[in-house]
């Protein structure tokens, strides 16, 4: 019997009474349950649970295990399994879904977006349901991400309870937060006098003191005091449940060797079924027909107790126990050897591999550097070391890159130069130690090896981010040298990350011929979207970039997660989806700040930046252009430095600045000429010859549109095309020439290009100048149309001053648009805007509605342009104007 059951829950009403309420509501979402261990989460989690199994409600309880951590989906595996038999009401292909991710079809692995979609379908189909995850620390990231996924989507009558220990760092900062405290000094001695009425006085003052108010210890240690310890008083600061789990020790080691031997196997694995353990009975509590250890601190305390010998054999009986579970087969036979082992070495590569395919990259960096510890010979351990480095990078583990290669030194300069440079925009150190090292390696191989290709490319990565001819020139020169040793796809990364005008004719039909590439790894995927980026052709990578978003930022390859994010909103941004890439942006730089990337998360500041200069919210691309400029310039980033840049000159022109527009634009390239390097050179082309025009310096934009020709941007990509056309159109005079069919003719070549529907708001730019200059040449009835497009897709748009200018125009031809529709607030939009209004915090917010803190901004992102705001505190006037119609 439970002792803790018989005497009741002590001291926790408020906490008690909230979760009851919780579980019991129609509102759905999900409470994280926070606080050191010992302090009651469990009967808490337990309490609830049983008040919803009686109020009818379907309840599945779900522990962590520090042991699974790094097991793909194994925690999703105990979350599921009690549901599978609702999963026949589900369609064909969220079962299907399920049966892929626990390797029962070999179908490609889903996305998080599709995995989680999946599961809230069925919980939906299991409603009403209480889902309570007890030590969600300790669930292994791919199931986390998941349930993070969950969690934030959950409505109706599916709830979560989420319980999680202070002393372990987790990432479940959740949509809402329970904190435990301990006990009141009050509820401490009640809880001690129901359990031990008759305790002495002197056990009672020692329990007292020592337990500090924690519920498990003011149950636990009496007992220890009692027997004649000395050793608690002596050791005042040593945190509470520590003392508890040296308690549980003295109690294991006076069990017999058999049970010592079972219970560790069944601490190490969670899937093993304990038998043969009711001496044990005290440490034990028994859960749906099985023994379960009643504490994680028992947990803690049995593997703590057995030598490394013991530990070693309990891992070779489970290894043998689990034989078709690939993963779980591995780990358990490396925790086994010995020595060095190359088959165990080579299974636990195979292991990896398979994890990074469905996406669980951090399990592959525990996976490899295990291999490379058990690799027999120098050249396997250093490639495994090698690999395990540089999927740490990617997968946002910096630190951990570092710590494992070490002894290493091209691979130590690979990790640590994505810390330097991904973390702080640290290029010019970084830069010189990349190159340095990858002459050394050419030295030392006759053929492109993992780490001096990944080296090769994080070095094309630099220069990119330098942005400028000498660093290019630099890069192309010892790159050259190596020949050989420098593959194709990263001669293809030079060609267009670099400079596009000279390298990127032909460019196109090789993206995406490697695009085409079966099973490509997570930065593949990104480098080459990279590359289709600076040659418009990002559309062409959005489908796929949109399924492996969500699974590399949650549990993958995070830092390719933030870049594959960045090649979405601008394909966004490119298509003139602007709402959607405001989400996109705004997901990207919260994930980048929470893994301390600065480099990105400037350079999503830039981009959202980039976006507001194009709605016409000039104070807000002011901000960021500022923050992107003074953070990139003393470090030489000139990639973001040309952002800096591109968003004075749009800002500049949707005001009608053009002085300040020709400077900023002038800033990144002069008139006539396309500066070597300079990637934003070629895409502010019309920004230039526009500011140029109106600011009365004809001449200047004539000969920049020449050196467009000269160039033959045209051949390069579709929108440089498009742009190409229609800065012919604004400086061609009435007899054309720059071109023998006039203005005209160069206009309908930018609206008939195959392409032009993918650049609204170019095209629109392109028709407003046009119907401009035809109006001021008293031809009325021509420009007419074209006002009239360009006033609808800025309005359809959210371009707010180019549409205001399409509609003066239209005004001065005696037409009077209809105003645009406003879209409508969601419910929930509305309620959060209304709370924002009065003045709270989206941490606030977020605790009223169970939503996250990053849920709430999202929500606010959305709720902005539909009121036709840019700051919070316009929100509470906007929605005065929106309620009385005024």
């Amino acid at each position: 019997m439970d002792t803790r059951a018989a005497i009741g829950i002590v001291g926790r009403d408020e906490e008690r009474g909230a979760l009851r309420s919780f579980v019991s509501g129609e509102r759905g979402g999900a409470l994280v349950v926070w606080g050191e261990s010992g302090l009651g989460k469990t009967t808490l989690l337990d309490d609830a649970a049983g008040y919803a199994a009686e109020q009818g409600r379907t309840v599945v309880r779900v522990s962590g295990v520090e042991a699974e951590a790094g097991l793909d989906y194994a925690g999703l595996h105990q979350i599921l399994y009690p549901l599978l038999g609702v999963s026949a009401e589900l369609d064909g292909g969220a079962r299907e879904v399920f049966e892929t991710v626990f390797g029962q079809r070999a179908d490609a692995p889903p996305s998080v977006l599709t995995l989680g979609i999946a599961v809230l379908a069925l919980f939906e189909a299991a409603g009403p349901l209480v889902l309570v995850l007890d030590d969600a620390q300790w669930l292994d990231a791919a199931s986390a991400g998941v349930c993070g996924f969950v969690a934030r989507r959950l409505r109706g009558s599916v709830t979560m309870l989420v319980g999680v220990r202070a002393e372990v760092a987790s990432d479940w900062d959740g949509a809402a937060l329970l904190e435990l405290q301990p006990l009141s000094d009050a509820a401490a001695v009640e809880l001690l006098d129901r359990r031990y009425p008759e305790l002495p006085p002197r056990t009672r003052r020692r329990t007292l003191e020592n337990a500090g108010g924690n519920p498990l210890a003011l149950l636990e240690l009496p007992t220890h005091i009692a027997a004649g310890a000395d050793d608690l008083d002596d050791e005042p600061a040593v945190p509470v449940p520590h003392k508890l789990r040296r308690l549980y020790s003295a109690q294991i080691a006076a069990l017999g060797p058999a049970v010592r031997v079972e219970l560790l196997r069944g601490a190490l694995d969670p899937a093993y079924h304990l038998r043969g353990v009711e001496e044990a009975q005290g440490l034990l509590v028994i859960e749906s027909g099985r023994y379960v250890f009643r504490h994680p601190l028992v947990r803690a305390a049995v593997i703590g107790a057995a030598t490394p010998e013991q530990r070693r054999e309990a891992h070779a009986a489970l290894a043998a126990s689990c034989f078709d579970d690939l993963e779980r087969r591995a780990a358990h036979l490396a925790a086994a050897a010995i020595g060095p082992d190359d088959t165990v070495a080579a299974l636990l590569e195979t292991a990896a591999g398979a994890a990074i395919r469905r996406g669980g990259a951090g399990a592959a960096v525990a996976l490899l550097t295990r291999a490379a510890r058990l690799s027999e010979n120098e050249p396997d351990r250093s490639r495994r070391l090698g690999d395990a480095a540089f999927v740490a990078g990617h997968a946002a583990r910096l630190d951990r890159a570092q710590r494992i290669v070490r002894a290493e030194s091209a691979a130590e300069v690979l990790a640590s130069a994505y810390t330097a440079f991904y973390g702080d925009g640290d290029i010019r150190d970084s830069y010189r130690r990349v190159a340095a090292t990858i002459e050394g390696l050419s030295r030392e191989t006759g053929e492109p090896t993992a780490t001096l290709t990944r080296l090769v490319d994080l070095l094309i990565a630099m220069s990119q981010y330098a942005g400028d001819a000498e660093t290019w020139s630099r890069t192309r020169l010892l790159l050259d040298g190596l020949g050989a040793l420098v593959t194709a796809r990263s001669r293809l990364y030079l060609d267009t990350w670099g400079d596009v005008v000279r390298h990127g004719s032909g460019a196109a039909e090789k993206v995406l011929r490697e695009a085409a590439q079966p099973e490509p790894t997570p930065w593949d995927v990104t480098r080459l979207s990279v590359s289709a980026y600076h040659l418009d052709l990002a559309g062409e990578f959005r489908p796929r970039l949109q399924r492996m978003m969500d699974r590399e930022l949650d549990t993958g390859a995070v830092a390719s997660g933030i870049v594959m994010a960045h090649v979405i909103m601008l394909d966004q941004m490119a298509s003139g989806e602007w709402a959607a890439a405001e989400v996109t942006g705004v997901r990207a730089l919260e994930r980048a700040g929470e893994l301390g990337f600065e480099l990105f998360v400037r350079q999503t500041r830039g981009y959202l930046g980039y976006l507001a200069a194009l709605r016409g919210r000039v104070e807000e691309a002011g901000e960021a252009r500022a923050e992107v400029e003074s953070w990139a310039r003393p470090r030489g980033l000139g990639f973001l430095t040309q952002l800096a840049d591109a968003i004075g000159a749009v800002a500049a022109l949707s005001s009608g600045d053009y002085e300040t527009a020709y400077g900023c634009a002038t800033a990144i390239t002069e008139p006539g000429e396309f500066t070597p390097y300079a990637y934003q050179a070629s895409r502010t082309l019309l920004d230039l010859v526009e500011a140029a025009v109106y600011s009365g310096r004809l001449e200047e934009a004539r000969a920049h549109v020449r050196a467009a020709r000269a160039a033959r941007l045209e051949a390069i990509s579709p929108r440089l095309a498009i742009l190409v056309a229609g800065a012919g159109a604004l400086v061609a005079d009435d007899a054309g020439a720059l071109n023998v069919d006039g203005a005209g003719a160069l206009v309908a070549a930018a609206e008939n290009h195959p392409a032009a529907g993918r650049f609204p708001f170019e095209l629109a730019r392109i028709r407003l100048a046009h119907g401009i200059r035809l109006r001021h040449s008293n031809n009325r009835s021509a420009a007419r149309p074209y006002l009239t497009a360009a006033a609808a897709d800025f309005d359809r748009l959210g371009a707010a001053p180019w549409a205001a200018r399409a509609h003066a125009e239209l005004r001065a031809l005696g037409v009077r648009a209809a105003a645009p529709e406003t879209a409508a607030l969601t419910e929930q939009e509305r309620r959060i805007a209304e709370l924002a209004a009065a003045g709270l915090t989206n941490k606030e917010i977020g605790r009223q509605l169970y939503l996250s803190p990053r849920t709430v901004s999202s929500h606010l992102y959305r709720v902005f342009p539909k009121l036709g705001i840019t700051t919070r505190a316009a929100l509470r006037d906007a929605l005065a104007r929106e309620l009385t119609g005024v």
